[in-house]
This record gives C-alpha cells, sequence and structure tokens, in this order.
C-alpha cells in the first residue's frame, strides 16, 4: 500500500487540460468532396468515379509513407467502414 502513495500524488499532479488540437492541412487533392463517404461501408467507393490517384488503407495494410498531395487517402476500419478520408 505504501508504494501506492506516490502514484497516487503523482495522478493528483497530472495536467487536465485538452490536447492541442490537430493542425489543419491544406484541401490539396478536392477530399472535401468526398468526406461524406464517412460512415459509410467500403463498397460504397466502388459506385463513386474518382479520376485522380487514390489510395485504400485497410486494417494491418502496410503502407508508404510518402506524401503526394494530390492522392486522396480512403481509411477503412475494422468493420470494413470508410472511418478517414484525406489527402496525402
Amino acid at each position: 500500500m505504501r508504494h501506492l502513495i506516490p502514484l497516487l500524488f503523482l495522478a493528483a499532479c497530472a495536467s487536465t487540460q485538452d490536447p492541442p488540437a490537430a493542425p489543419s492541412f491544406p484541401d490539396t487533392c478536392g477530399v472535401d468532396a468526398y468526406t461524406y463517404l464517412v460512415g459509410q461501408p467500403a463498397t460504397a467507393l466502388e459506385r463513386v468515379l474518382i479520376m485522380q490517384e487514390v489510395r485504400v488503407i485497410r486494417p494491418w495494410t502496410m503502407v508508404t509513407m510518402d506524401y503526394r498531395a494530390g492522392r486522396i487517402n480512403f481509411k477503412i476500419s475494422d468493420q470494413d467502414m470508410i472511418a478517414d478520408v484525406s489527402c496525402g
């Protein structure tokens, strides 16, 4: 029990501030036109005509770390739903 007392003091000193907001990136690929797809099944991508470079990122998929301003990334969740759409 006496080993837990210092931990309690440290927990009381922990910061309760909100984390900083994520930085916003410019829409270099026209991603705003596809944000309506977030929350829909991944199969919704089959019905959308996208005339530019696209990358579909599924769970456990290895991807390169290169950034391409004109590419649209669709991140798919474990439940096979579109979780995020971003440029890069």
